[in-house]
């Protein structure tokens, strides 16, 4: 958890990712001891070296009062183009191991209209699936630790047993 940004202007601050090559996902969220002012909130960027050292930004999305955080995927940007960014005129200290993100601070209705990088989303339906499927196959390992042959039962008329055959079809 990186809480000290580099403040590189009034209205916008920068955290450096070393090894950046080896991170899949971000995620960016208040740490609710200052909120925005109001009509605000911050348009988070993803800042990368290309081949040549340049700085590559790439908006990834938006946190605000009321969405005070979100998740992005970064690996997959590291080899697509620039977008407009607030960071332009600025020279920030950038080395090729070290990547950043920048955010930078603006009106909500300005972020509304912004649109970021296509693939820095988390498909919410992948990660609901990925969950269940992790959820339903430790389920199953749970259950089937419980598991005792026919000769190990018990007749107990107040419990039901269910085949773990039956978990494993459904």
């Amino acid at each position: 958890v990186q809480a000290a940004p580099q403040q590189v202007a009034e209205d916008k601050f920068v955290f450096d990712l070393p090894d950046y090559e080896n991170i899949n996902h971000v995620v960016v969220f208040m740490l609710g001891t200052i909120p925005f002012p109001e009509g605000m909130g911050g348009s988070v960027y993803f800042c990368y070296p290309d081949q040549s050292g340049m700085a590559v930004w790439q908006l990834l999305g938006f946190v605000t009062n009321e969405k005070p955080s979100a998740i992005f995927k970064i690996s997959g940007l590291k080899s697509g183009k620039g977008s407009q960014h607030p960071f332009g005129a600025m020279i920030l200290p950038q080395t090729p191991a070290v990547a950043q993100i920048g955010i930078s601070v603006e009106l909500l209705e300005n972020l509304a209209q912004q649109t970021p990088v296509a693939s820095a989303a988390v498909s919410s339906v992948d990660s609901f699936t990925e969950f269940t499927q992790k959820m339903l196959d430790n389920f199953y390992n749970f259950a089937s630790s419980f598991a005792v042959t026919q000769a190990q039962m018990t007749p107990n008329p107040s419990e039901a047993f269910i085949p773990a055959n039956v978990v494993l079809k459904w």
